[in-house]
């Protein structure tokens, strides 16, 4: 009965207006809350690995799910502390119209999500571009939408910005175009250099034949002739075949005797001595 008792005492122990036996209470609901979050996630998670649905999709729900069991998980250690719902009550009609803001805001992001989910612009995966930022779409969650750049910084886009923004998707379709422009000197005939654009596609079996490659003048400047050569590749391969082909153009120019240029401009000076010299002399 001693040890009893002695147990018995520690538990009545207050910590302020809660009892040390309310307190460990809490604690034992919040770790039970928390288990049967992570559990019906990791339930929910292995479900969706069957399933066909959308990975944007998956990953919408997914953090849908967690929010709610967290705000019931809320509610239900408040109700566990005693916490009458009165003083919330006071304290929201206080703060009635910041708290409006927000919701406003909340739900144009959540609303937002959902549309973006129902239209599909883009999946996560994708590399997209939204007005001045572009990345690859790791999620879309209720509030916010997830991009890694290709320096590896992780960008968070509210979702509100995201459905009224341009959206450009470099993933969307199968194959892309590749479009390069080349500037060669004025001494270096048509027909050679468009032979060098030419072969350097054929040795490149990454481009596709159909639709077929294009190589052609495209206008005249100052001080050169700008050409320009139009491939389409698979998007997978687009920027090996870019930087291949610009690193390949250059050394068949080189070995062709065909001089690239650059824009400039010739100013020549004429001696105004000499030129009054003559005038008199005539």
């Amino acid at each position: 009965m001693g040890l009893m008792d002695s147990i018995d005492s520690i538990l009545d122990i207050s910590i302020g207006t809660l009892s040390l036996m309310k307190v460990l209470s809490v604690i034992a609901v919040f770790l039970a809350c928390l288990i049967a979050i992570k559990v019906v996630l990791g339930i929910f998670d292995r479900v969706q690995e069957r399933s066909k649905i959308d990975n944007t999709l998956k990953s919408f729900m997914r953090s849908g799910i967690k929010t709610g069991l967290w705000i019931i998980a809320i509610i239900i250690i408040v109700d566990k502390l005693g916490i009458q719902a009165s003083p919330f009550v006071a304290v929201l009609s206080v703060a009635g119209l910041a708290l409006s803001l927000s919701i406003q805001s909340i739900l144009s992001n959540l609303f937002s999500g959902i549309t973006t989910l129902t239209t599909k612009p883009f999946s996560s995966g994708d590399y997209v571009e939204f007005d001045e930022v572009s990345g690859t779409v790791s999620e879309v969650g209720l509030f916010y939408t997830t991009m890694t750049t290709v320096d590896n910084k992780t960008i968070y886009i509210p979702n509100s910005q995201v459905a009224s923004a341009k959206i450009v998707n470099y993933s969307k379709q199968k194959n892309r175009r590749l479009d390069l422009t080349f500037r060669v000197s004025y001494d270096s005939p048509t027909e050679t250099v468009k032979k060098a654009l030419t072969d350097a596609i054929k040795a490149d079996g990454r481009i596709l034949d159909d639709p077929a490659p294009f190589v052609g003048l495209l206008s005249y400047k100052e001080s050169s002739i700008e050409y320009v050569l139009r491939a389409w590749t698979s998007k997978e391969d687009f920027w090996d075949v870019h930087f291949a082909l610009n690193e390949g153009i250059r050394e068949l120019f080189e070995k062709r005797g065909i001089n690239m240029t650059y824009e400039h401009v010739n100013v020549h000076i004429v001696n105004d001595y000499s030129r009054k010299t003559q005038s008199s002399g005539d």
